[in-house]
């Protein structure tokens, strides 16, 4: 992936509300699959902010539900994942399983990395 191509934590968290629910995605039940998830108060306003852009990037597409009148004649605009944001989700996963290997948190800077040794001066 380019610059321009990561995903930020929230654009994965909401594209992985929408695949969690599928055909029933819309603002209330992204909204609210991300805080029983994740435990943190989230507006819809950011979700849809961040829906938009990850339209605009081809990773989720739209459509308009039927209005109705319980929602005062308003119709819900649902979400569903695309195959390029599977994609996106899944080089983000393994870009961060990279990055996670070799972590040790409990001896930070101690990690083993096939990548990397260790400088003599750095040795404790």
């Amino acid at each position: 992936m380019t610059k321009g191509e990561y995903l930020g934590e929230f654009e994965q968290v909401v594209l992985l509300a929408v695949a969690h629910l599928g055909d029933r995605g819309y603002g209330t039940t992204i909204r609210r699959d991300i805080e029983r998830r994740t435990g943190r108060p989230v507006t819809v306003g950011a979700i849809y902010a961040t829906l938009r852009r990850l339209e605009d990037k081809g990773l989720v597409v739209s459509w308009t539900g039927e209005s109705t009148s319980r929602r005062g004649g308003r119709s819900k605009r649902h979400f569903r994942l695309m195959p390029a944001g599977s994609r996106a989700l899944e080089s983000s996963r393994t870009m961060l399983d990279r990055m996670w290997e070799d972590v040790d948190l409990a001896n930070p800077g101690r990690a083993v990395s096939r990548f990397w040794s260790r400088p003599r001066w750095l040795s404790v």
